[in-house]
């Protein structure tokens, strides 16, 4: 009987090295025969003859090379997480800026259902044209109601009514105006039916809306357009709730077939008219036109500065918080939510826009402060300080006091207190490259250069950033307005840099920083009348964007 030769094999596994797994494991076979003293050696795949089934081939041994482990901190999870860290600081930035808290869900989706039921509203602004001198033609508007009683009959007339309702209509009126030095800023609103067009101051520190009015007009400037005529029935009896908020309940007249008022302003002129009630014609953001029923003044006998001729308006559009101002009387109906805003270029050529509602209103990146509760209706707040670079403007006996600030989109320019504004000089006439010329009446101070200005960038490297500090929050977020050197400074016709920050004494407002057209440009300020308080932030103001509905994009 014929002896096979027994086998036997070796098979030798080498692991691969510890500080490099990659390399997988390595398999040597060796097989051996009786009497044979030599052997093969075979790498992972050896080309031998099959070994009888009892035996293990090296093949079943052999397996493939360990996949390389993803490194934990590999470039593209470094990408992934950088962006991820840079999209919470954005979210984190819009909670901390625009004040926003996650509420319930349920009070969201009550604001919302409420949002839904008010429209919002968009109306342009327009530069008043080139013209006289500061100091000719008077500046800030902040008013205030004086009420008829009884003694000055001579200024209250008995209205006459318009028999007739044929009126042209469909007249274009041309866009004219120009920034400096006026500061001004109108807009136009169509009254009556048919409606006609006005052009109104657009003024936050005036309650009554009214326009120039023949019933028969007393003493009129000549404005752009004809004298609004009250038809019969227009006119608001005194018993009118609007007729005893404007007059506080002091003057009612049970007989009386009218209401008298009369507004008087921080320049001494004044309006004297009688309350009448009209449609007013509007676009909403949704580009549908709205017929509304409104509250105005029909205002017959005008003085000061109000008188003078020709003017550049038709009256104006008041826009405080009080009851009988247009936002106001909107959103008692239910139209609008208390919201106004507005927007005004720092563009030369000037222009704007208004809105009223929240429709515009952004949803992050908005500061806000509280308003002030009090009497008043002005949109005012407070401040801890104010500087000039780094220069404290405040005296001595103001710093641990709260200053008040109005927001006034009616001044042209801002005022200061006395002690703050007398400071903030002394600091600008240490500018050595600076010269006053008393001869340019355009401001109260102007400064002429060796060399010639276009515009205020020509000069801003001298001048600094003048920063109102409010209370913190998040115990260490600042609030600041900040007003760079664009934001009071005027170029005047003689080429001169004039200053358009003014004393508060000239007004009698010597305690209180008023901020005017000048200081607001190039931001968009809303004033939020549901949950008092006004806010800002940086914008070129050329075109309004709509809000999405969510304020975050969870």
């Amino acid at each position: 009987m014929e002896h096979n030769p027994q086998l036997h094999g070796v098979v030798i596994i080498s692991l691969p090295p510890s500080d490099d797994p990659s390399k997988g494991k390595t398999i040597t076979a060796f097989t051996l025969s009786d009497g044979d003293s030599s052997f093969a050696v075979s790498d992972a795949n050896p080309p031998f003859t099959p070994l009888p089934p009892t035996i293990p081939t090296p093949s079943d041994f052999i397996q493939s090379p360990s996949p390389r482990r993803p490194s934990l901190f590999s470039p593209e999870k470094a990408i992934f997480s950088l962006l991820a860290a840079v999209f919470i600081a954005v979210l984190m930035y819009g909670c901390l800026y625009s004040e926003l808290s996650f509420p319930l869900l349920s009070e969201s989706l009550n604001e919302e259902t409420r949002k839904n039921e008010t429209k919002s509203f968009l109306l342009q602004l327009y530069p008043k044209q080139r013209g006289r001198t500061l100091r000719e033609m008077g500046d800030v508007k902040l008013a205030q109601v004086r009420v008829q009683d009884g003694i000055e009959e001579k200024k209250t007339v008995s209205v006459r009514y318009d028999s007739t309702g044929s009126v042209n209509s469909s007249t274009v009126f041309p866009i004219q105006g120009n920034v400096y030095p006026d500061g001004q800023y109108y807009t136009s609103i169509f009254v009556g039916n048919p409606p006609r067009p006005y052009y109104l101051d657009v003024d936050t520190g005036s309650d009554l809306t009214w326009i120039q009015c023949d019933a028969p007009c007393t003493s009129c400037a000549k404005g752009p357009h004809s004298l609004y005529k009250p038809a019969k029935g227009r006119i608001v009896p005194p018993r009118d709730s609007l007729c005893q908020e404007l007059q506080g309940n002091q003057n009612y007249c049970a007989t009386c077939r009218q209401c008298d008022y009369e507004i008087e302003y921080a320049d001494r002129s004044s309006s004297v008219g009688v309350l009448a009630r009209d449609e007013m014609h509007l676009m909403t953001s949704d580009a549908e036109r709205e017929k509304l029923s409104f509250v105005f003044g029909c205002a017959y006998d005008q003085r000061g500065q109000l008188l003078a001729s020709p003017a550049k308006t038709d009256g104006i559009l008041g826009l405080s918080a009080a009851k009988i101002s247009l936002p106001s009387q909107l959103a008692d109906q239910g139209v609008i939510s208390n919201i106004i805003g507005h927007c005004i270029t720092s563009e030369p050529s000037g222009g704007g826009y208004l809105f009223l509602g929240d429709d515009y209103v952004p949803r992050w990146g908005i500061t806000w402060v509280s308003t002030l509760n009090s009497l008043s209706s002005l949109y005012h707040t407070s401040v801890h300080n104010m500087k000039y670079g780094d220069q404290e403007l405040s005296s001595g006996d103001q710093r641990n006091k709260l200053m008040q600030v109005i927001f006034d989109s009616g001044s042209s320019y801002t005022y200061l207190p006395n002690d703050a504004y007398t400071k903030f000089v002394s600091l600008l006439k240490s500018i050595s490259s600076l010269v006053q010329d008393d001869s340019d009446k355009t401001l109260p101070l102007c400064w002429k250069t060796d060399f010639p200005i276009s515009s205020v960038s020509d000069v801003k490297k001298y001048f600094k950033p003048v920063t109102l500090h409010f209370a913190k929050r998040w115990l260490f977020v600042p609030t600041t307005f900040t007003i760079p050197p664009e934001g009071y400074l005027v170029i005047s016709e003689k080429g001169n840099v004039c200053l358009g920050i003014l004393n508060g004494m000239e007004i009698q407002h010597g305690s209180t920083i008023i901020l005017g057209d000048v200081s607001l440009r190039g931001k968009l300020v809303i004033y939020d009348n549901e949950q008092n308080r006004i806010g800002w932030v940086q914008s070129n103001c050329v075109r309004p964007q709509k809000t999405n509905d969510f304020p975050f994009l969870f």
